[in-house]
């Protein structure tokens, strides 16, 4: 095989023959690029698809793979290993994040690459924390830790699975632990001179069938890593064969980052705002081209208070967002201008510096966008953004406000955007009693103790395991991953939730995820408000979940209904979800809000 000069944009390669040979004027030191293709047998990983049949003869699809890689190094000719100095990559097939880059490799001759799925014992015992928020171990970015538990999950591999005939059934595989660190050893022939890539092939089929034949039927469909788990063990060994060096040429589709934003009109003098998180959040993400700054925050307030912003002036965006409800709605449904009634339940406003997509289908890419949409809406506000703009520039208070946000009192659309960008961004949550717990200044009661052990803990027979499995899509310090899942309401065809925007079958029925922080003050729930009391959800999630070909694969892996939770259980699960309660909304005005 031989790797050619290569680019960014570019990384076709020649692939006659197991030998990657540069032929360009040598360099000192070389940037080197490994690229996962994602193949089932040998054909490229389709996602969603229930195509692949294993040697135990069961249909399954993936609809998650999502792993950590690290350690990479190459082999010299004389035995010695040359380590690499980048520490970890996240590698995601949804998101065709496929690309590990690594600076300075000095020019040589190597003959093996090494590298590990999964982090060393060091890093994986840190802090998560303090990882920036564009670094792959950002628990926000990659959603592979395992938060209270600790360490993070190396590999996780979901789907769904059929044996015969039957109704698709989850499965849920998720490698991690240290004893589960798994090494990958691949040969090569590499006379390193310039800039190359190398591609490697993960083929997913492998891993469950290669050293060790493995049957979702026999074997289990549920792994945590636990000690001494033979499945667990099964899929490291496996894991470990399940790589090699693309024997034909091939290309990556992920997109070059993003470059740093200027800010925009940003004033000569301002005031930066102190952003408050909890002590265990992992570091957002904010927008580089809207810094917050305390008189953009305050503009922001205003607008969000604002009747103008509304049609016939009767209502603004925190008519529907009550601070007493956590910045939620505790109407079924919000009644706009001229009485008209919304078709999903509000969601609530706070942590939002966190999430990556906005509204119950993630329509809306930034806060920016968000904020405009209900402005627009018939049933919501029903206004137009030009009358909004006419409107403001009449009132007196508002010419000074914008000098003061934006250096200038020119009131635009955009403008109105970022400040109200900027005032959502603050509002943070953090102070429960469960934080309180964490921090030592409050003790959680049994039942709350028993509540949080229940929802910490898995879902597996198998292994002796009979928890909530609430953590799978609500763990972490925020108590949710931002995913949009199919959670096993019935699917209606007047609201197919996320599918509308993505247009794929596989997304009929799946919504985001919420935060269960402040879940106490948010009735009622779900994307319709259908449920009143926390009592009716966990009924739901006990016997009540509809199982359908696109309900998420962490509860399609339980028996029909759901998790058939004891009524103790129940009450204790309850217990703790009542002590995420934030102190600060229950005082008025809320100081975050004012």
């Amino acid at each position: 095989m031989m790797i050619k000069k290569t680019s960014l944009m570019q990384t076709a390669l020649s692939c006659a023959a197991l030998a990657l040979t540069c032929v360009l004027a040598p360099l000192e030191a070389a940037t080197l690029q490994l690229v996962f293709d994602h193949h089932a047998g040998t054909n490229p990983l389709l996602l969603d698809s229930l195509r692949y049949r294993n040697q135990s003869g069961e249909d399954w699809s993936v609809t998650r793979l999502s792993y950590l890689i690290s350690g990479v190094s190459l082999k010299r000719e004389d035995g010695s290993w040359l380590n690499a100095p980048n520490s970890a990559a996240w590698m995601n097939a949804a998101t065709r994040r496929q690309m590990m880059r690594q600076t300075e490799i000095p020019e040589g001759k190597y003959q093996a690459l090494r590298f590990h799925v999964g982090i060393d014992p060091k890093n994986n015992a840190a802090d998560p924390s303090t990882r920036a928020a564009d670094h792959p171990l950002n628990p926000n970015l990659c959603g592979l830790h395992w938060s209270w538990q600790g360490g993070y999950i190396f590999m996780a591999l979901e789907g769904l699975h059929r044996t015969g005939n039957g109704q698709p059934e989850g499965y849920a595989y998720h490698l991690a632990r240290d004893p589960f660190l798994t090494e990958v050893t691949l040969k090569l022939s590499l006379d390193l001179r310039e800039d190359a890539v190398i591609p490697v092939v993960f083929n997913v089929a492998a891993v469950l069938d290669s050293v060790k034949n493995i049957s979702f039927a026999k074997d289990g469909t549920t792994t945590h890593s636990k000690g001494g788990d033979p499945l667990a063990l099964a899929l490291k060994e496996n894991l470990a064969r399940a790589f090699s060096i693309a024997p034909e040429s091939t290309t990556t589709t992920e997109a070059a980052a993003d470059p740093k934003l200027t800010p925009l009109y940003l004033p000569k003098k301002f005031t930066p705002f102190k952003f408050t998180m909890g002590a265990q959040f992992p570091m957002p993400a904010l927008p580089n081209d809207n810094p917050l700054i305390e008189e953009r925050v305050e503009l922001g307030r205003l607008l969000f208070h604002d009747k103008a912003l509304s049609r016939d002036g009767t209502i603004s965006c925190a008519s529907c967002h009550d601070q007493a409800a956590a910045l939620s709605d505790p109407r079924r449904f919000s009644i706009g201008v001229a009485g008209g009634i919304g078709d999903r339940n509000a969601m609530p406003l706070f942590n939002l510096a966190w999430k990556r997509e906005f509204f119950w289908d993630g329509r809306a890419p930034n806060l920016r966008t968000q904020a405009l949409i209900p402005i627009q809406d018939h049933l919501e506000m029903d206004e137009s953004l030009d009358n909004v703009v006419k409107k403001l520039a009449m009132i007196e208070a508002y010419d000074p406000a914008f000098e003061r946000a934006f250096g200038s009192p020119e009131i635009t659309t955009e403008k109105i955007g970022l400040a109200i960008e900027n005032f959502l961004l603050t509002l943070t949550s953090h102070d429960s009693k469960f934080d309180r717990s964490i921090s030592g200044e409050e003790r959680l009661s049994d039942d709350e103790k028993r509540g949080f052990e229940l929802f910490m803990t898995e879902r597996e027979p198998r292994m002796g395991s009979m928890g909530g499995d609430c953590f799978h899509c609500h763990g972490g310090a925020l108590f949710t991953d931002h995913q949009f899942r199919n959670n096993g309401l019935e699917i209606s065809e007047a609201d197919l939730g996320r599918s509308k925007v993505t247009q794929t079958s596989i997304d009929r029925g799946a919504f985001a995820t919420p935060s269960l922080r402040n879940i106490a003050l948010t009735a009622p729930y779900m994307h319709d408000g259908r449920f009143t009391t926390l009592e009716e959800v966990l009924e739901h999630y006990s016997v009540g979940v509809s199982r359908t070909d696109t309900l998420d694969p962490n509860l399609a892996k339980h028996p029909n209904g759901g998790l058939h939770l004891t009524k103790d259980d129940k009450s204790a699960i309850i217990a703790f979800l009542k002590a995420l309660t934030d102190s600060r909304f229950e005082s008025t005005p809320l100081p975050l809000a004012k």
